[in-house]
């Protein structure tokens, strides 16, 4: 059997981790899913290089993990060769244009399904068509910006927690979207979730949350916030906007040039991330597996409302 091999994402990084050596034939071996889960118990991201780059091996590493999760939008495209639900493939079709360049697939930081009561463990992302310029995607991790960010302000989000709306996504973000980011074309299924979410119900998730392991994790993002529960106010907006600034100055992320032959896992309970985006004449497609999970902490608005379809990225 093939031993695998561990090393830092980065020296410069306090997260993240490399591996190598992953294959079907030691994927179900108990003692290598012990040793891969503590890693990324521990360092909250894994890039799986030198892959097979297979279905069959991206639903191997998912399944290490937990049991698969449906993807949140039900028209994306399956993966042709898939192996099993749960590995779906999607190609972007929404330009922007970013301090004046023209980008495809551009996405700020965020997390997934902050817009239902559940959170979703991680994913497992793999690049089908890469871009030769561009196409790159940042991680931040919240236990570093728990530690990094003001300590005033941290205080103040201690035990506040953060409202989230499908429906505030892209151009109706009303935090954190930079005064140069104009939509240039928007594709289909983005124009009609957002024309279908205005009255959808809201989620909630505290801004800060402590690991099993007593680490404090900053969970915050700009896409989909509606603002501070309770604090739906002008007074309430600015602290929020100050928080969100902060998050961007004090980040330390990790940008991921992609290789075919990469394959990559994120803890969503702890980690942002985003897309830098890439000029649109070149296509960029990827594929990914959800992993089934919940940190126990969100809750919807209203009690009792069904969570919006939304959209995981």
């Amino acid at each position: 059997m093939t031993e695998i091999a561990i090393r830092p994402l980065s020296d410069d990084l306090p997260f993240g981790a490399r591996i190598t050596g992953v294959a079907r034939e030691n994927s179900t071996d108990a003692g290598v899913r012990q040793q891969i889960n503590d890693v990324f118990e521990k360092r909250g991201m894994i890039v799986f290089e030198h892959m097979e780059p297979s279905n069959a091996l991206q639903m191997a590493v998912s399944e290490m993990f937990g049991p698969p999760q449906a993807y949140a939008l039900t028209d994306v495209m399956e993966a042709s060769d898939r192996v099993d639900t749960g590995v779906v493939e999607f190609e972007y079709g929404d330009v922007f244009e970013v301090d004046g360049q023209q980008l495809l697939s551009w996405l700020p930081w965020h997390f997934d399904a902050c817009y239902t009561d559940k959170l979703n463990r991680g994913g497992i992302l793999r690049a089908i068509t890469i871009p030769p310029e561009g196409g790159i995607t940042g991680f931040g991790d919240g236990i570093q910006l728990y530690n990094d960010i003001d300590p005033t302000l941290r205080a103040r989000f201690e035990h506040l927690s953060i409202v989230y709306h499908t429906h505030l996504m892209f151009m109706n973000m009303r935090f954190g979207l930079p005064e140069s980011v104009k939509p240039v074309s928007m594709g289909r299924a983005v124009t009609e979730m957002i024309a279908a979410t205005k009255d959808a119900p809201r989620a909630v998730h505290p801004a800060i949350w402590t690991r099993p392991s007593g680490e404090k994790v900053l969970h915050v993002a700009p896409w989909q916030a509606a603002g501070i529960d309770g604090m739906l106010t002008p007074e309430g907006d600015e602290l929020f906007a100050a928080l969100i600034a902060e998050v961007h100055a004090k980040v330390i992320p990790y940008r991921h040039k992609w290789s075919p032959t990469d394959m990559v896992i994120w803890d969503n309970w702890r980690f942002i991330h985003s897309v830098s985006g890439n000029p649109p004449q070149y296509p960029r497609q990827m594929q990914r597996t959800t992993i089934a999970g919940d940190y126990g902490l969100g809750r919807m608005e209203i009690a009792g409302s069904a969570p919006p379809v939304g959209m995981d990225l």
